[in-house]
């Protein structure tokens, strides 16, 4: 059996500002209108549809595993963009990464209060004393 996730959608007080903001901190592009979706689709085939919501919005969690070249690049968009960043999921080491199994991560929050996370070394891949 092959599994794959195709796309998820995110919710956005402003969908447009929204995929922007992601693409633009990724280095990625918008991609075309889809129905009520603006979406951003990532290397590995899967699409994050932006649509608007009229609710409070819950923030969910992406994250975004990269290769070291591709860390230095967000990491450096990120900064650029005075955006706060923390070494946890619970913002407490703030304007720090991590080095979790001997890679890299940091999370930072978009527009809408979703907790993106960009990592280098998958969770249990490596040397947690790194």
């Amino acid at each position: 059996m092959t599994v794959e996730l195709n796309h998820t959608i995110v919710a956005a007080h402003d969908k447009k500002a929204s995929a922007r903001f992601l693409a633009d901190v990724l280095g990625l592009e918008v991609s075309p209108p889809y129905g009520p979706f603006i979406p951003v689709q990532i290397p590995n085939g899967v699409t994050l549809d932006y649509m608007d919501a009229d609710d409070p919005i819950t923030p969910q969690h992406y994250a975004f595993l990269v290769s070291e070249d591709d860390f230095d690049a967000v990491f450096a968009r990120i900064q650029a963009a005075g955006l706060t960043y923390w070494a946890d999921p619970s913002h407490r080491r703030v304007n720090e990464i991590n080095r979790n199994d001997g890679g890299r991560g940091t999370y930072f929050d978009d527009p809408n209060g979703h907790n993106l996370e960009i990592l280098t070394r998958p969770y249990g891949s490596g040397d947690e004393s790194a």
